[in-house]
Order: C-alpha cells, then structure tokens, then sequence
C-alpha cells in the first residue's frame, strides 16, 4: 500500500506539471516627453525668462505666476515680492519652507546660482523622497525684487513614480533660472 502510494504521487507529480515557469522580467516604463522649445513669457510682470511651449500660464494676483504642465499634473508656483529692506527675512522665510520638507524627505541638496550681469542670484533646491515639493528655488536682486518657487504635483507623492517628470521638469526650472532678468521699475 505504501509503494503504490509513493509510485502513484510519483507518477502525479511527473505528469502534474505540462507547463513550464518561467519568471516574468522586470518592466520599465518607457516614458517619452515631448521636445520643449522656450519662448519668452509673454505677460506683464516686474521679470521675464523663458518658457517651454509644453506650459500654460496662469496668472495669479500680487505679480505671481503659475506655470502649469496638464498632462503631467504638475506645476511651477511662482511667488513675487518687492523687497524693502528685508531680504534677509525672505530667503529666511523660503529656506524655512524648504527645510519643512525634511520629515519626508531622503535627502535635500542645493546649488547656488549666481549672474552677476544681470543682478539673478539665488539657490535651487531638490529634494529626494516623497515629499510634497521636489524642487524648489528663491531668486533675489538683493535690493529690489525676489522670486520664490516650487514644483508641486497634483498626486500623492510617490518619489519613484514622479521622478521622470521631475527631472523633464527640473530642465524648465534650470532654464527660467539662467534666463530670468529683472524689470526696471
């Protein structure tokens, strides 16, 4: 009884499995953007710098501006304000937003920009990790005007998923850096 038993599971476990298992390889998203050409922002405001044709502006109240991107559900919120004696307290005040990010965030790494010809100076953020904000900059002429901004996406904060926009994004962000000039009042 026993030796049919094992003969009988033997034969079974031979014939059970016609198919063979094979491990599914690791999917890729193949994520294609498409080409940005820039053009100059086109409204009245106390700045100016370029601009992808993939963004829709919208204007907000007290000079801001708010840099949308559809079909990624993202945008660039801009914040202007007059300085008057108080440049210190803005960068402050922006570096403070900054750095609320720091319970999400895996890691937060600036760079310094700084145009001497065209009075821009300022510091780009990014932060790693799923926080709200992965990327976010303040821009001064250290005596009359100062720009805040942030990049913000309209889902839950998923650091892998929105990686592939940021960085498509962040060459936006690089470029309004480089390319903004102050107005004359």
């Amino acid at each position: 009884m026993y030796k049919s038993l094992q003969l009988f599971l033997l034969v079974s476990l031979c014939f059970a499995c016609k198919e063979e298992f094979l491990p599914k390889p690791k999917a890729y998203l193949d994520l294609t953007y498409p080409e940005k050409s820039y053009k100059p922002l086109f409204i009245e405001k106390p700045y100016t710098f370029l601009i992808t044709d993939q963004a829709v502006i919208k204007e907000e109240p007290n000079d801001w501006l708010k840099i949308l991107y559809p079909k990624l559900k993202a945008s660039i919120d801009i914040t202007y304000f007059k300085v008057d004696n108080n440049v210190r307290e803005l960068i402050q005040e922006s570096e403070k937003l900054v750095f609320e990010h720091t319970i999400k965030a895996e890691k937060i790494s600036s760079k310094d920009f700084l145009n001497t010809e065209k009075k821009v100076f300022g510091t780009l953020y990014e932060i790693s990790g799923n926080a709200a904000s992965q990327i976010q900059f303040h821009l001064t002429d250290s005596s009359r005007n100062f720009m805040k901004g942030a990049l913000y996406f309209y889902a839950k904060p998923n650091y892998d998923s929105v990686l592939p926009a940021v960085d498509y994004i962040k060459k936006d962000i690089i470029k309004l850096v480089e390319t903004l000039e102050w107005k004359e009042n």
